[in-house]
């Protein structure tokens, strides 16, 4: 029931990835009602991202915005499916809007209560690259994620992934103009401060989107543009 929901929600199939995670133990206890969860990715644009060379582009900024509303919207909409076939569903947006009091905590820590990079591994679709990407299979980090968490199994029978697949590449690493990754590999037992610094990150981000599109946002898109394992698609 739940598959034929999302196949006919996800349209172009081809545009997106999906995954079912087993969250048991793993979400903080206002989630406890929420056992499981669906991880959802929708494919960036590779010509938009192709040409994030130096940094990030009007494009790519105005791209990025629309596929996070996008995801948000489609959430929404498979949470009311589910919802009329008695199933309990709860949305996870892509973003959350600032001034909010739960962006003022993410804020401290760069961090959510609930990681759609983490339901994405648990779901199979990929891990966790140098730079703090979700790393997927079919679109390597060129994709947005969202979650939508359950409150019964989906029929999770897909092996989590728990540790990265990057190897010896450190092209993202030498590329971040925010110097923020130390090419130290993740895996499910390493924190992300221990490979990469979001907060050296953040003002990078923040610096580039003032000086390439002179917006007071935190922008780049360099380390999703160099990564071989996006580009391996268009060869």
């Amino acid at each position: 029931m739940i598959r034929s929901i999302l196949k006919n929600r996800l349209v172009p199939g081809e545009e997106y990835i999906y995954g079912f995670a087993d969250l048991r133990s793993l979400l903080p206890g206002k989630y406890s009602d929420f056992r499981y969860g669906i991880s959802i990715g929708k494919r960036l644009n590779d010509r938009i991202i192709d040409n994030l060379t130096d940094g990030p582009t009007l494009e790519y900024y105005n791209h990025y915005n629309n596929i996070n509303r996008e995801l948000a919207d489609l959430t929404k909409e498979i949470h009311n499916d589910l919802f009329l076939k008695n199933i309990n569903s709860l949305p996870v947006i892509p973003t959350i809007s600032v001034g909010s009091g739960q962006y003022t905590k993410y804020l401290k820590s760069l961090t959510y209560d609930i990681s759609h990079k983490m339901v994405a591994t648990r779901a199979g679709l990929g891990w966790i690259g140098k730079t703090g990407l979700l790393i997927s299979k079919k679109f390597g980090p060129r994709l947005r994620l969202v979650t939508i968490l359950l409150d019964q199994d989906p029929g999770c029978n897909v092996k989590p992934v728990e540790k990265s697949r990057c190897g010896d590449c450190t092209i993202c690493v030498t590329k971040c103009p925010a110097k923020a990754a130390n090419g130290i590999l993740w895996d499910i037992d390493t924190h992300r401060d221990v490979f990469f610094d979001a907060f050296k990150c953040r003002e990078k981000c923040r610096e580039l989107a003032k000086q390439k599109l002179n917006v007071n946002e935190r922008i780049c898109g360099l380390c999703v543009s160099v990564c071989p394992i996006g580009k391996a698609r268009n060869l």
